[in-house]
């Protein structure tokens, strides 16, 4: 189900995650961190459950889930959201709502990279990862 995510991947490129951020709503002081972070995502699967957890410098974070059940999660710059991760033709999607808003974070393997997109609105980052 999620084998070809198994491991830890570290971010080599990122394309416009600062204009996501600020879609998002956040603050400058927060962007300008994170922008700057190089984190490290690490996947796992116990069974159904799927644990994402993100290391970096700036703050460390971690999902665990099972595909098609909505659960809580306060993101990296802290919004309080409900999420739903589903599997569409190996694609994790990963929908997150909160305050009449939404995004969608989407995560997939291409040529050996894990390759993230961001999207809320018209707004979409990249950001690509190798593995560790």
């Amino acid at each position: 189900m999620c084998e070809q995510f198994l491991g830890t991947w570290r971010l080599v490129s990122s394309e416009n995650f600062d204009d996501y951020m600020k879609e998002l709503g956040v603050g400058f002081a927060t962007r300008k961190i994170a922008a700057v972070a190089k984190p490290n995502v690490i996947f796992s699967c116990n069974g159904d459950l799927i644990t994402i957890r993100t290391e970096s410098t700036f703050k460390n974070t971690e999902i665990s889930f099972k595909l098609g059940e909505e659960f809580d999660e306060t993101t990296a710059d802290d919004r309080k959201v409900k999420s739903l991760v589903t599997l569409d033709n190996g694609t994790l999607i990963q929908l997150q709502k909160w305050g009449g808003k939404e995004t969608t974070i989407k995560r997939k393997i291409a040529d050996g990279k894990l390759v993230v997109e961001c999207i809320m609105n018209n707004v979409v980052s990249t950001r690509v990862y190798e593995k560790a």
